[in-house]
């Protein structure tokens, strides 16, 4: 356990989601240590995937799609929402295959949480010996593209802030040794 601080007491909460359906706000009341109460705003949008997907030939496959938040199109690494019942490294598998068309040896090698105002856990996957087997078949609201970088671009496109996932991408180049 980590020492520090002693925690805050939660007091309770209330929920709404945004009108899209993707999004839930918490509005959490906490008693602060030092008796005063505090309210916060927590996202609570359910837990992602997202996967740095490898081919035998050292490209990464990405998924270039338009990305709402910074209103621009991103090379992105393919991942998404675990779905009820769905492992993190089984939602990584199918988002691979649903956002590019490829396939791989998909494992999660680690996790983050998306920022301390939320609930989120986010599963950084790698998969090896990736190929393309079909189209992407993306949800409703989703137009992606595949879109293979050579490693190196990659990386500097990591460096450039031209990316959304940025520390899941690190998680999985440091797990597949090819961070240099």
């Amino acid at each position: 356990a980590v020492s520090g601080p002693p925690p805050w007491a939660l007091l309770g909460e209330t929920s709404h989601r945004g009108p899209a359906g993707y999004l839930r706000l918490l509005d959490r009341t906490f008693r602060l240590p030092n008796g005063r109460t505090s309210h916060w705003d927590i996202l609570d949008s359910g837990d992602v995937a997202a996967v740095v997907a490898l081919t035998d030939a050292e490209t990464v496959v990405l998924a270039r799609q338009f990305r709402p938040g910074p209103l621009a199109v991103f090379d992105d690494l393919p991942g998404g929402f675990v779905d009820p019942g769905e492992t993190p490294d089984r939602a990584a598998a199918r988002e691979l295959l649903e956002e590019t068309g490829y396939i791989g040896d998909v494992r999660v090698v680690g996790s983050t949480w998306l920022s301390p105002a939320a609930t989120v856990r986010r599963y950084a996957a790698v998969a090896t010996g990736c190929r393309r087997i079909a189209d992407p078949v993306a949800a409703e609201e989703e137009f992606c593209e595949p879109v293979e970088v050579p490693l190196a671009e990659f990386r500097r496109r990591l460096r450039g802030g031209q990316m959304s996932d940025v520390d899941l991408a690190y998680l999985g180049l440091d797990a597949l040794g090819l961070l240099g």
